[in-house]
């Protein structure tokens, strides 16, 4: 288990994480996730060794990161800036880290190599920034890490090779109970990837959960009642549905739109907006809780919609209108 305890690390006077919890289970994928400088990369250097905390504790398996040579020696990394030696090969970055890896696998390093049709004698220098990452990744797994971190391991990648990762990845976590931890942009991709999700927000940890638990718990709702606040009836034919382009919000605070709001009273609403008869929400609450409050009041049209991982991330970390949608879209 890779975990985390009320870390906080300064940088001069700015203070880049705070009081900051992290848990990753063995054998889990954890997608880790944030605005650019939430602190991901500072978290991810701490978990790997390579920055001291200046508070709190930072453990694999119980035991201290930094200056552990042993979990180092049983760990792959791959950060976003990547190096190699100037005048190396595929082949011989094999041999330097075989070296430094006690479990290396020569056989899984040269059917890799064949599967990502890499070069191995051409210099790494004059690799594409595509193909350092592909051989990074072949060099890291074939250390037979039991705990791989990735910043940002598929950004430069076409579709085909970044399936080909994540089914190596995936493999090692089904076979070896190998843990990972991978923070990225593509949000997408981590939604069919990962079993639990942390977003960090100015370097605090604002929601850590298991992935399906998380998406549980927030909904879109979309609901129409007979009768609306400025005495119109609705009709079977007024709603229109949110379902594809979703419209410009029309009200202002939840207060002061148009509507009923004592019909979402005790609903933990995240966003309102409304056309016409029909209110579009965004909401923290069970299911059976939802349809509990929004039920009692017979609404004309009560449909709950999914929400990606990208909505989520967007109208947690303060709505849709917020500065975080120009990252995701």
């Amino acid at each position: 288990m890779i975990q985390a305890t009320n870390v906080n690390k300064y940088f001069d006077q700015f203070q880049a994480l705070s009081d900051l919890n992290l848990n990753v289970r063995k054998g889990s994928i954890y997608g880790l996730v944030g605005t650019n400088g939430s602190g991901k990369t500072t978290i991810i250097k701490h978990i790997t060794g390579v920055l001291r905390q200046d508070g709190g504790s930072v453990t694999i398996e119980g035991v201290p990161v930094f200056d552990n040579t042993a979990i180092k020696a049983r760990m792959g990394f791959i950060p976003d800036d990547l190096f190699f030696f100037a005048t190396y090969n595929l082949t011989e970055m094999g041999k330097f880290y075989k070296e430094l890896y006690p479990n290396w696998n020569q056989e899984r390093f040269l059917k890799m190599i064949e599967s990502f049709g890499l070069d191995k004698k051409r210099k790494l220098a004059k690799f594409s920034k595509g193909m350092q990452k592909q051989a990074a990744f072949i060099l890291t797994m074939s250390t037979m890490p039991d705990y791989l971190i990735l910043d940002e391991p598929i950004d430069g990648l076409d579709p085909v090779v970044r399936k080909l990762v994540w089914k190596s990845i995936v493999d090692d976590v089904a076979d070896r109970e190998m843990t990972v931890l991978v923070s990225s942009h593509n949000l997408r991709e981590l939604e069919g990837i990962c079993d639990s999700i942390g977003i960090l927000s100015g370097g605090r940890m604002m929601i850590e959960r298991d992935l399906d638990e998380l998406k549980s718990d927030i909904h879109k709702i979309q609901v129409a009642f007979a009768d609306t606040a400025d005495g119109e009836t609705g009709g079977a034919g007024a709603p229109e549905s949110f379902d594809g382009a979703e419209p410009e919000s029309v009200g202002t605070d939840i207060a002061g739109q148009a509507g009923h709001p004592d019909r979402y009273e005790g609903l933990n609403v995240l966003h309102r907006e409304s056309r016409g008869s029909v209110d579009l929400l965004i909401v923290r609450n069970r299911k059976e809780d939802v349809e509990s409050v929004i039920g009692q009041n017979k609404p004309l049209v009560f449909d709950m919609l999914p929400l990606s991982l990208e909505e989520i991330f967007i109208y947690e970390l303060g709505g849709e209108k917020s500065e975080y949608q120009s990252i995701l879209f």
